[in-house]
């Protein structure tokens, strides 16, 4: 039968109105649109449905045992859908998000706060991982998004850049470079390099950069957690170069870092599914995810290790 939800709930009205020109009172029709409704209706049922007279219209018996269990599945489905919705707007439940480890300890905690202050029933999970394996999680739908460098042409992600910042130069607070108010990039030819191995996503970039720029350095040490650099700089191996999301620096070290001109940033981004709706609480963290990244954006106007660059 090729019946439609708007004639089952016309035919419905009708049967408690008793007379098609309420019926259309009531649901904003034409009482010739009701009437062709419910004809359409009978003609699909095989049944008649309704007796219609000058001045009144009466259920037959059939009509009769249809309304009745058309009220009780209507009202049933409309329950269903009200639950529908309100499961789509819930702020409650588990919310999976990843992230690599320089965007997990410097962005993420701050986003954890607030998201705990205004959505209490949320619960808000990190997941502290490289990028590719960031990347491999959102496809495999492991977690609701992730927070990522600019992962490039990516046919089945969905991403948003939430935050540019530039790459900066870090040495030992006794290097000559440290007397200069800003670094060319030209600077670093020939220099032995600490840098992140290529489980980061700054890497490529930092290594895009130096192309670019026509730097021939020499990378002495690639490492993996981000925060292993302060204390190969410090310890004199090299100096690097690392994205503004990795300060501040330790404190008390002898460490300091200088812009690098020209300016070249890298992007972070919300990445989720292509085409896959985010849950109201993965949307409502998605949300406070953006609005730190904006703060962050925010605060460095009014610092002046990135007012020139920018």
């Amino acid at each position: 039968m090729n019946y439609s939800l708007r004639q089952l709930r016309v035919f419905v009205t009708v049967a408690h109105a008793r007379s098609f020109s309420r019926a259309g009172e009531m649901i904003g029709l034409s009482q010739s649109a009701v009437s062709h409704s419910v004809k359409e209706l009978e003609l699909q049922t095989g049944v008649r449905l309704l007796d219609r007279t000058t001045r009144e219209v009466v259920l037959t018996e059939a009509g009769q045992q249809l309304a009745v269990r058309l009220e009780r599945l209507l009202d049933e489905l409309n329950s269903t859908l009200r639950d529908v919705g309100r499961l789509g707007q819930q702020l409650s439940g588990t919310v999976r998000v990843a992230a690599s480890q320089t965007i997990s300890a410097h962005l993420i905690p701050q986003c954890i706060a607030e998201s705990n202050h205004r959505y209490p029933d949320i619960n808000f999970v990190l997941h502290d991982r490289p990028q590719q394996w960031v990347l491999e999680s959102i496809r495999q739908g492991d977690v609701d998004f992730g927070i990522v460098i600019d992962p490039g042409a990516a046919s089945d992600l969905a991403c948003e850049v939430v935050l540019s910042e530039p790459f900066l130069l870090l040495c030992r607070d006794d290097d000559p470079l440290t007397f200069q108010p800003q670094i060319a990039w030209q600077a670093l030819q020939g220099a032995n390099l600490v840098l992140q191995d290529y489980a980061s996503g700054s890497r490529p970039l930092i290594d895009a950069a130096l192309a670019a720029q026509g730097v021939n350095a020499t990378i002495v040490q690639e490492i993996g957690h981000p925060a292993t650099l302060f204390p190969m700089v410090e310890a004199g191996i090299g100096i690097s170069v690392l994205p503004a999301l990795a300060l501040p620096l330790p404190q008390g070290s002898r460490l300091a870092v200088k812009r690098l001109v020209p300016c070249i940033e890298r992007q972070l981004m919300l990445v989720r599914r292509k085409n896959r709706s985010l849950s109201g609480a993965a949307q409502a963290c998605w949300e406070v995810v953006r609005m730190q990244a904006q703060r962050l954006m925010e605060a460095r106007t009014r610092d002046p290790l990135f007012n020139d660059q920018m």
